[in-house]
């Protein structure tokens, strides 16, 4: 049957005129490198389409077979992998347990904040088998390697030894076993992938695939209303209407797993970015002060935020994972917007008259996250703490969010974006984002605000290390809520995926909000 479906697949193909076979995509947010082991939620989109990993996700971000057909725990330190036989690489070259340890070498050591190196912390040691086969010898039991390896791109051995940024962005070293091939990047404003020959499973439909970059929300809209462009992704909430009464385009729709959260530096004994009242510098950060933290987790008005200011687009959130996800502890309520308890509580913590606070967040990330950070702001402006906001560029963003200054502070203190465990598990991203940084063991990937607490790294140790599936769910959500009582970081919403189809095309909505080629095909 399968030999007949290609086969029908590809007559069907064959009778498609060339531009019905040209699939347009308009993405918010622009790939800023081809490198697959370095981490940035509008490359991987892109890039999973070229290079595929061990473990690959559904929809739904449920670990399935990928390039490894099965795998077992051989003993609590030891996994085995075996790959599917008959993958090829873009080159013709075949795929085998050599560039599988390569790839996972490799991610082990990329350097700097931007890396996957968290989801292979614990591997020591890899053996080759034989061609198909891989052995991973953990530090310590690890049940869920195999799902942290979903986050791990291979790549061929020989095209990526000593390979440079340039390599991978001209697509010399650009070499997966995906469907499709690289052919080019244009920074800030496309990426064009072509239908790969050596893919082993049915032709794709689209023979070329082009994401382009189009920040503003209107202008993408436009282009979709236009025709320049087939498929658009973030779609804000104000403009549903015009896709939905175009009898051209239809709107599609789906939960994330993606969190907004609101990060402070509650760690620094000082911080640049707050003043006294009086405008003078203060003695001691005071978002040191739990009081504090509370207070202003108390001044923002959650529900507003996700159903005014993000037109319905969000849904307030009270932990790190969204309802239906991994590690979602229905049990913890939302907190409540008490803005006269926000006053007292900072009255408690010896500021009666509040403190100035300079606030930054993203400009392009996501729909609405402007609006959200002004909405914020003015929130806190109201119950005392006097809000001073910069919007930035994502790529800005993601450099200052990452620098400290000469005095090893953080040189943002508050700041507002979204993250999204490329694994879908509430303890990974807990891992990333509020573990204490330990670069030999990759924790603290993207902890920005330098959070540390012995009790926070000890539940994780539980979630990490536990076998028994109910048992690791308990300790995934014991480390949920500590992380919310103490406020290691302050969830605003859930983040929904919206985008605009062109009639004539389905679209599969993912929990990860990425637009998949893959994932679009045309209504027979």
């Amino acid at each position: 049957m399968k030999m007949r479906y290609g086969a029908l697949a590809a007559l069907l193909l064959a009778a498609q005129p060339a531009a019905a076979q040209n699939l347009r995509i308009a993405m918010k947010a622009a790939v800023d490198s081809s490198d697959p082991h370095l981490t940035f939620t509008p490359n991987r989109n892109v890039q999973l389409h070229v290079f595929e990993t061990l473990l690959t996700q559904n929809a739904q971000l449920r670990a399935e077979a990928g390039l490894a057909e099965s795998w077992r725990a051989i003993d609590p330190l030891t996994w085995e992998f075996k790959l599917r036989p008959g993958v090829n690489f873009h080159d013709g070259s075949p795929l085998t347990a050599g560039d599988v340890a390569f790839s996972i070498r490799r991610a082990q050591a990329a350097q700097g904040p931007r890396t996957y190196a968290s989801a292979v912390r614990n591997i020591t040691e890899i053996e080759v088998v034989d061609a198909l086969t891989l052995r991973v010898k953990t530090r310590t039991p690890t049940p869920l390697q195999p799902h942290f390896l979903v986050a791990i791109a291979i790549l061929n051995e020989r095209g990526a030894t000593d390979a440079t940024e340039a390599d991978f962005n001209g697509g010399r070293a650009a070499l997966g076993t995906g469907p499709y091939r690289w052919i080019r990047w244009t920074p800030n404003q496309d990426v064009v992938l072509e239908r790969s020959t050596n893919w082993r499973g049915p032709a794709e439909p689209w023979a070329r695939v082009t994401y382009r970059f189009i920040s503003n929300d209107s202008a993408r809209v436009a282009a979709l209303l236009a025709g320049d462009v087939d498929v658009i992704d973030t779609v804000p909430s104000g403009l549903h209407e015009r896709i939905q009464n175009d009898q051209r385009t239809q709107l599609v729709s789906g939960d994330s797993i993606f969190t907004h959260y609101f990060y402070l530096d509650s760690m620094s004994a000082s911080i640049p970015n707050a003043t006294g009242a009086d405008g003078q510098p203060l003695a001691s950060n005071p978002l040191r002060d739990q009081r504090v933290r509370q207070a202003m987790t108390h001044a923002i008005n959650r529900r507003a935020l996700a159903e005014r200011v993000m037109e319905g687009g969000a849904t307030p959130a009270n932990q790190v994972a969204a309802p239906g996800f991994s590690g979602h502890d229905p049990t913890i309520q939302l907190p409540a917007f008490d803005p006269a308890l926000s006053r007292r509580l900072l009255a408690e913590a010896g500021l009666p008259q509040g403190f100035n606070l300079n606030l930054h967040c993203t400009q392009d990330r996501f729909a609405g996250d402007s609006r959200t950070c002004q909405a914020i702001a003015q929130m806190l402006t109201a119950v005392g703490i006097r809000t001073t906001i910069e919007a930035l560029p994502m790529p800005i963003y993601l450099r200052r969010s990452a620098t400290l200054l000469p005095s090893g502070v953080p040189e943002l203190s508050a700041h507002l974006s979204i993250f999204g465990s490329s694994s879908g598990l509430a303890s990974e991203g807990l891992t990333a984002l509020v573990r204490t940084p330990n670069a030999a063991r990759a924790h603290g990937g993207w902890n920005r605000t330098r959070y540390s607490n012995p009790e926070m790294d000890r539940l994780l140790d539980v979630a990490d290390s536990t076998f028994d599936e109910a048992e690791r769910d308990a300790a995934t959500r014991a480390a949920v809520r500590f992380a919310i009582e103490n406020q290691a970081l302050l969830p605003i919403f859930f983040t929904r995926s919206t985008w605009g189809v062109r009639r004539g095309l389905r679209l599969t909505p993912r929990g990860d909000q990425y637009t998949m080629a893959t994932e679009i095909r045309p209504v027979p």
